[in-house]
């Protein structure tokens, strides 16, 4: 089987580097990839923006199956193209990846199938009537872009005059463009955030391993929301009466509400749940894998992984099981200087190849670019350093000796991954 993998991060990095271990796998191309992935398939360039140029990538380079690693091709539509072109492809329609690009039509969605989730205030397409109802709310309030905001579109406050001066940035100085034409208001929930995702054919699923991730930039949950500053996975996180909790009252409700809408969803499907006091409840779905959940969890893939995807895409997934290593993993992500804000890019990295040596890590490559035998930052995410071992602290150990060897100028990373979480917290989502 020879498989394109589209996207650029430490996603798609993860996926390349388990799908090449895959035994029927003759070949790995990832598009436009990075300078790190280059290490595990060949990168080819693309405009992530263009499905026409994607499928045509697809249909050059023979490949048997396309998986799509970020959200934005998704939502553009490109699932569709590829199906009118009779190539294979893993990935919803663009109709089912509403549920990421458009948070509206996943509240929507959720009310009309009662799947627990936030109470909402109102969607306002109005910024006169979206300030007005800032008098009636409870805080703290979650405010919500309603499209694809590059993780920066949600604001969790206890501020009346924040939440004001959210809104005015999103709805009339158009800080997100289209995507903040209309917004959301919800009820803050509280509890521990879990991220269980699923690969499913529309009619079967498989259950990856359960992650839990890291949003804000400092340790101790402070500091900005980011997409994500480094993820964990151990069986100690899903208990088996939570799993079955949240597969009778999330996961497959949701499956049973696209099949009654008479949407076809193939793919992996990401619930953002909080579980709270009066049990789980979603906050954000994803028509995605998630970043760095994915590098956590490929970690601990113990499957064929690439006929699993095969499967999936061609709506016969049946009872195709996963197996999974019982050890726990954990990815922590060293960030550029000025990230989440505006990173630093263009600087060199070192401690590379010394580090790449160490027994028991795994580098996944998020932002990076090479110029000969250098390697440079070129975003904001720019490493996913990646453990895994039979105990989450001897895991955490090997992650952060490793962080130690390598360094680039203004560099920061969360030092309590995987070893220290707030009790209790209001949720923030993507």
């Amino acid at each position: 089987m020879k498989i394109l993998v589209i996207g650029s991060g430490g996603r798609e990095h993860a996926l390349a580097w388990r799908l090449r271990q895959c035994s029927g796998v003759e070949k790995v191309w990832c598009a436009p990839g990075n300078g790190g992935i280059a290490n595990d398939a060949e990168c080819v360039s693309l405009d992530l923006k263009s499905v026409n140029a994607a499928a045509d990538l697809a249909a050059r380079l023979g490949a048997d199956l396309t998986i799509v690693g970020p959200e934005q091709p998704l939502v553009l539509g490109i699932a569709d193209e590829f199906s009118k072109r009779g190539l294979m492809l893993l990935g919803p329609t663009k109709r089912a990846a509403q549920l990421e690009g458009s948070k509206v039509f996943a509240k929507r969605f959720m009310e009309r199938h009662s799947i627990p989730t936030a109470p909402t205030y109102g969607i306002f397409d109005s910024e006169i009537e979206a300030l007005m109802a800032l008098r009636s709310v409870d805080w703290p309030l979650v405010i919500k872009a309603d499209g694809l905001c590059a993780g920066k579109g949600v604001l969790v406050t206890s501020s009346p005059d924040e939440a004001a001066a959210f809104l005015t940035r999103v709805m009339k100085a158009g800080e997100f463009g289209d995507a903040g034409k209309q917004v959301l208001l919800e009820e803050g929930l509280v509890g521990e955030e879990l991220s269980y995702i699923i690969l499913t054919d529309g009619k079967d699923f498989i259950s990856m391993a359960p992650t839990r991730d890291h949003k804000r930039a400092f340790d101790g949950d402070a500091g900005p929301n980011t997409g994500g500053m480094g993820a964990y996975s151990t069986d100690e996180l899903l208990p088996p009466e939570l799993e079955r909790q949240i597969l009778e009252t999330v996961v497959r409700p949701t499956l049973a509400g696209l099949k009654k809408d008479g949407i076809d969803y193939r793919g992996f499907l990401y619930f953002g749940l909080m579980l709270t006091s009066a049990g789980p409840k979603v906050l954000e779905f994803n028509c995605r894998l998630g970043d760095p959940e994915t590098q956590a969890i490929m970690l601990r893939v113990d499957f064929d992984l690439a006929q699993a995807c095969l499967q999936a895409a061609r709506g016969k997934l049946g009872f195709l099981t996963a197996k999974w290593s019982p050890c726990a993993s954990i990815c922590v992500v060293m960030a550029s200087e000025g990230y989440p804000g505006t990173p630093s890019i263009g600087v060199p990295i070192s401690g590379l190849d010394e580090s790449g040596q160490r027994v028991g890590a795994t580098i996944f490559h998020s932002a990076t670019r090479r110029d000969g035998s250098v390697y440079y930052t070129s975003g904001g995410r720019v490493l996913g350093i990646g453990s895994i071992s039979e105990r989450l602290p001897d895991a955490s150990a090997k992650c952060y000796d490793t962080i130690s060897l390598i360094r680039f100028r203004g560099f920061h990373f969360r030092t309590d991954v995987g070893t220290s979480r707030s009790a209790t917290r209001v949720a923030i989502g993507e």
